[in-house]
């Protein structure tokens, strides 16, 4: 199996490796490290979780505590940090059910979370046991899942489409869940019990009879393994944070033991020492979680008719509870080799779920470069002690070293055939970039058949721009650039600016405090995608990417829908606006904004359109604006009825605008909805919701 039909979306194709630093700079205890994405094959990272006599974390411990050493020579601790990340629950009104979902996205603050890949085992889960696999992975995503934290969801027999990249975002998590199916094939004992009567009248008495499904088994379980190494490869690039694979698999159901009637045996134990010694290299810990829970295969039991008369075979209730055994024993070697641990014979999954937390929660990050640089394959004996009598310290007992010359991934290209390199290097990172900020904004609008045109607006910080006096003229560039990847990993197209500055005092006043702003305009077809934006200033040379998932709907479909909206207010015109949206220019009274935080003095104006598939039949549409405070009161309406008699042109839509001052309202958090409904119709109304502050 490839590795670009295993990752989904820039698990591969867009989270190619990128050496973004030399040596990992060291951190004070006090401060999360930044996590960047490297390939330093001669760099190890150790986490190493020390608790006191009654078993609580220990947090004030420095360098000079600790002591690494490696097959028993000291090695010095090059980097250092304490890991202590808060769980965050994302701001909801109150009178909200579920958060809502924000629709900008911004790098202003430093990834502080923790990094999840739910696995999700299709290939080594019974299609009967599916319902378990989806319920593990939700209670783990709804409850356990904060709001700082990294999730992506993996099916590891290689549905790219089925899967998501790295998001908080708990709905399109949840989504990819429910695409799970199990596909594993039928148990070797069900399998050898039908092999049995098929040749009861064939084989001689005391004859083996073997698994007919042995050499689907052994793909099955190498594909496994194989992909459950790759991601633990790619996960090894992630640096300054301890990384987490919860593999929620029923197991690998291969009788490794059988190394005379089992022909892809040695392969296997091959394959998963691979996969223990890249996930070692990678400081990639794995959580095996078996959702049958306590089981005696029930499932594959009922199946059972009757047994054969040869007693000889071994072939009833004890072969069943044998592969239970065989399985659950390749869950734990996994998790307990790579510094995780098993979740197995257990119903309750919530103290499960939470020891994972904490043990990504709460550790010391200590990096070396290990004196020993030989490629030789062998492993690495690590030891950690302290100098602080009366503690106990728990890390990786070691790791195997690379074999062979290092391979880079390819990096995907920036979407301006002329992006920097700079810029192509933040745009093969994995996760978002801080450095220079940036917010992002996408609305889907109907455009030319097939494609969807979506208006990205982004918006640079003035605070971070550095620029150099010159000739009486503040002088900086920035250069700004888009790609757009769809759920197979496909770049689906981009754009890129570079805005060359020299401006005078009085413009360079406004920019350094509004910042600047680039609006564009991509065809996307219908589908979900991931838009990354990059952007690097020349002055101070600091550079940020942002991830935007994005949902670009199929508008000739449904009677009714609704583009995004898009918000503008009083203050943005003073941010400097490079290529301005043309076609906003007459619905709008300001250009688009990424702002979502706004002074009372101020008036927000939006617009969107509602476009309108039963143009045929005569009638009306409602569209009406509510703001809603806290407490759930209405502190603004707005009301429109449209008719269908409007419609004409290839839009087949309503442009709707509206206009609300926020000087009678009280500081604090409100939701913006939009709603449209049809006449024609009594089902819900299509709406999209806006969270904001008034300050």
């Amino acid at each position: 199996m490839s590795r670009r039909n295993f990752y989904p979306i820039c698990l591969l194709v867009v989270f190619g490796a990128v050496v973004m630093a030399q040596q990992p700079p060291p951190a004070p205890p006090a401060q999360l490290p930044p996590v960047t994405f490297k390939v330093e094959i001669n760099y190890v990272e150790v986490d190493a979780v020390v608790t006191d006599a009654a078993g609580n974390f220990v947090s004030d411990l420095k360098p000079s505590d600790f002591q690494i050493f490696e097959d028993g020579k000291p090695q010095k601790v090059s980097a250092f940090s304490l890991i202590n990340i808060p769980i965050e629950r994302a701001e909801t009104p109150l009178f909200a059910r579920e958060p809502i979902e924000p629709d900008v996205r911004s790098n202003d603050r430093q990834f502080d979370g923790r990094l999840y890949v739910i696995a999700l085992d299709d290939l080594h889960t019974h299609p009967l046991r599916s319902v378990r696999v989806k319920q593990a992975a939700k209670q783990f995503i709804e409850r356990r899942l904060g709001a700082n934290d990294l999730a992506a969801v993996v099916h590891l027999s290689g549905r790219a489409n089925a899967a998501q990249d790295f998001t908080n975002n708990r709905r399109l998590l949840v989504a990819a869940v429910d695409k799970f199916l199990g596909r594993k094939i039928p148990s070797a004992t069900l399998g050898r019990i039908d092999e049995y009567y098929r040749l009861r009248d064939l084989r001689e008495p005391g004859e083996r009879i073997n698994d007919p499904n042995d050499f689907e088994r052994g793909y099955q379980a190498r594909q496994t393994l194989s992909s459950v190494k790759s991601l633990a490869e790619w996960m090894s690039g992630i640096r300054g944070r301890r990384k987490a694979i919860v593999l929620i698999s029923e197991g690998i159901d291969y009788d490794i033991y059988d190394i005379f009637n089992a022909r892809d045996a040695t392969t296997i134990m091959e394959e998963a020492r691979d996969v223990i010694a890249a996930a070692t290299r990678g400081n990639v810990s794995i959580y095996g979680v078996d959702p049958r829970g306590l089981t005696s295969l029930g499932d594959e039991a009922i199946e059972i008719q009757s047994l054969p008369d040869d007693t000889s075979l071994g072939l009833g209730p004890q072969s069943l509870l044998n592969e239970v055994r065989l399985s659950q024993d390749s869950l734990r070697v996994l998790s307990d080799e790579t510094g995780g641990f098993a979740v197995v014979n257990t119903n309750d999954f919530v103290d499960a779920f939470d020891r994972i937390v904490r043990d990504n929660s709460s550790y010391y990050l200590l990096g070396y470069y290990p004196t020993n640089e030989r490629r030789d394959g062998r492993f690495r004996r690590i030891e950690v002690r302290l100098s602080r009598p009366g503690l106990a310290v728990r890390a990786r007992k070691g790791y195997v070293a690379p074999r062979g010359r290092p391979s880079t991934p390819p990096a995907l290209a920036a979407g301006s055939n002329d992006a920097s390199t700079a810029i192509r290097e933040v745009l093969n990172n994995p996760l978002p970039v801080s450095g220079l900020s940036l917010s992002v904004f996408a609305a889907p609008f109907k455009g030319v058949a097939p494609n969807a045109s979506v208006a990205v607006t982004v918006e640079a910080s003035g605070a971070d721009l550095k620029f150099t006096e010159k000739d009486g003229k503040f002088v900086n560039s920035v250069e700004l650039s888009m790609i757009a990847v769809d759920a197979d990993g496909k770049s689906k197209g981009g754009d890129g600016a570079t805005l060359n500055m020299g401006l005078k005092p009085d413009t360079y006043q406004r920019v350094s405090t509004g910042g600047v702003r680039m609006i564009s305009r991509l065809n996307l077809p219908p589908g979900r995608y991931q838009l990354r934006v990059a952007g690097r200033e020349t002055g101070a040379g600091k550079a940020g990417m942002v991830v935007y998932d994005l949902e670009v709907p199929d508008f000739s479909k449904a009677p009714l829908s609704m583009s995004g909206v898009v918000l503008t207010s009083t203050s943005a015109g003073q941010v400097m606006t490079t290529r301005p949206d043309e076609s906003f220019k007459d619905v709008l009274p300001g250009p688009p904004t990424t702002r979502r935080d706004f002074d009372r003095s101020e008036t927000v104006g939006l617009f969107a359109e509602v476009y309108d598939n039963e143009g045929a039949k005569p009638h009306q549409v409602d569209i009406a604006t509510t703001v809603r405070a806290e407490g759930g009161t209405s502190v603004f309406q707005h009301r429109e009825e449209r008719a269908s008699s409007e419609l004409g042109g290839a839009r087949g839509g309503y442009g709707y605008t509206a206009q609300f001052p926020l000087k009678d309202m009280r500081p604090g958090l409100y939701v913006l909805r939009v709603e449209a409904r049809s006449r024609l119709r009594s089902d819900d109304p299509v709406a999209r919701e806006t969270v904001f502050r008034v300050r």
